[in-house]
């Protein structure tokens, strides 16, 4: 089920909610409320594959086992130890499955067919929406556990229902445990934070219709054009700059907002990306639930910056390269994250600053999304050829096609312009949706439903458009 659609809006949200706030004003006990959070986050995440269930249920199933194990009374280190590597295995088994089995077969079969042998057949395998994030969020907690960061889950009931949270379950923002434990336990709903949960959700909701759907129309008509001309590939990519992040920020908006109608904070996601100075800085904004996971679960076990100068370059490779494949299993989001490690390496070679970090602050922003517009270009093409083709484009030495002329009728109409005057305005704006929502007036409250009023009539008539992150 998608947020933005009419299914979510009219049905499955009112219902939710009037069953559950019928049963915060019955004053039922929390453990309760989380069951009937459960029960409707199933019903969200299986609404088009309900075999989803049985996956997303053995996962929690085995951590919360885990946790178990690792938190008892008298378990010796071997115990717990041997609890979490089970854990481990099992979650990214599970995720490397699913998520790579088809890439590495793909791969081989290409090694066996270079040799002269007979390609296998390959099983087909669906990749299940939202594995990444609820398998790291999973994950996290037994890590937590064993740490001592995070107490350790009192029933499975309690666990399914942080595993398995329908607001920010397919596409994040990725929540540790230990930051909504207590609410789990007890939480409570007041009238301002529900005003507060609403106005993200709406905003969240215009940027996802009004913004990211419509900037996508162009961003797809280059990528599928043959052979775009500079001025309509750069207008293409920008497109795509565009609808990723209004996209992905949208759905941790709107995550965020439902969290607080029901009484729980979830971390930011996001905090002006395209406002970044450098790529180390533009990492710390993007995605920032990510960023944080794995600098906590892998660049700081793995040393950090504490060992030897070489030893930090490995740990920041590691860190992008799992980053770009976590993305996706294919070559393109493999070479996406190093690329960006490329970058990260060589501010961190330059005393962790940008080779241009003397120039004047706008200077420094437009040089930071250049690079990163590049970098988009391999996160949305196809293969590497369809990237190097588009890079080509974007410097002016690829071949035109005859075509090119009809694509710029296309993607240079008036309403276009409009949505990414709108979308680059609101992009490099200081104000951000975060920060507006933490004092919610009447005045902003309205501003933000005649939004999601608009917003909402303009969803009849767009055609189904999920989440681009759903993917991953």
């Amino acid at each position: 089920m998608v947020f933005s659609s009419q299914v979510f809006l009219f049905y499955f949200l009112p219902i939710f909610f009037v069953g559950y706030f019928f049963l915060v004003w019955r004053g039922v006990r929390h453990s309760y409320l989380n069951l009937f959070i459960t029960i409707f986050s199933y019903v969200f995440y299986g609404w088009m594959e309900p075999w989803l269930l049985a996956l997303m249920f053995c996962s929690t199933c085995t951590d919360y086992v885990a946790g178990r194990f690792i938190s008892a009374q008298g378990a010796s280190r071997c115990q717990r130890n041997l609890a979490l590597a089970l854990s481990m295995t099992a979650n990214l088994c599970t995720l490397g499955f699913f998520k790579y089995y088809m890439f590495a077969m793909g791969g081989l079969n290409a090694i066996i067919a270079r040799l002269g042998l007979e390609p296998f057949s390959v099983m087909t395998i669906i990749l299940p929406v939202g594995i990444s994030f609820y398998t790291f969020q999973s994950m996290s907690y037994t890590i937590d556990v064993w740490r001592g960061d995070a107490p350790p889950v009192k029933n499975l009931a309690t666990f399914s229902c942080y595993v398995a949270l329908f607001p920010q379950l397919v596409a994040g923002p990725i929540v540790r445990y230990n930051t909504v434990a207590e609410e789990l336990a007890s939480r409570t709903h007041t009238f301002e934070n529900w005003t507060k949960g609403m106005t993200y959700f709406c905003l969240g909701f215009a940027k996802k219709i009004l913004i990211a759907n419509q900037v996508g129309i162009i961003a797809d008509r280059v990528f599928q054009a043959d052979a775009p001309g500079i001025l309509n590939a750069w207008w293409g990519c920008l497109a795509y700059t565009f609808q990723i992040y209004f996209d992905f920020s949208a759905y941790s908006d709107m995550a965020v907002g439902l969290g607080l109608m029901l009484g729980f904070h979830f971390p930011r996601n996001f905090n002006g990306p395209y406002r970044s100075v450098s790529i180390s800085d533009f990492w710390t904004r993007w995605h920032m639930s990510l960023t944080k996971w794995l600098r906590d679960y892998l660049y700081i076990p793995l040393g950090g910056n504490r060992l030897s100068n070489r030893r930090t370059y490995i740990n920041l490779f590691l860190v992008m390269f799992v980053s770009g494949i976590w993305h996706g299993a294919a070559w393109t989001f493999i070479c996406w994250g190093l690329y960006h490690a490329f970058f990260m390496l060589a501010e961190r070679y330059n005393k962790k600053q940008a080779w241009y970090s003397r120039m004047p602050v706008f200077v420094q922003i437009l040089i930071t999304q250049v690079i990163v517009l590049f970098g988009w270009v391999l996160f949305r093409s196809a293969d590497i050829g369809s990237a190097w083709e588009m890079w080509k484009a974007l410097i002016g030495l690829a071949p035109v096609s005859l075509a090119d002329p009809l694509l710029t009728a296309q993607i240079f109409t008036p309403t276009s312009i409009v949505f990414m005057i709108l979308a680059l305005g609101y992009a490099i704006s200081p104000i951000r949706a975060y920060t507006w929502c933490q004092t919610v007036s009447i005045p902003r409250m309205v501003t933000a439903m005649v939004l999601f009023a608009i917003a909402t009539l303009s969803l009849f008539t767009q055609s189904y458009n999920p989440f681009l992150y759903f993917q991953f």
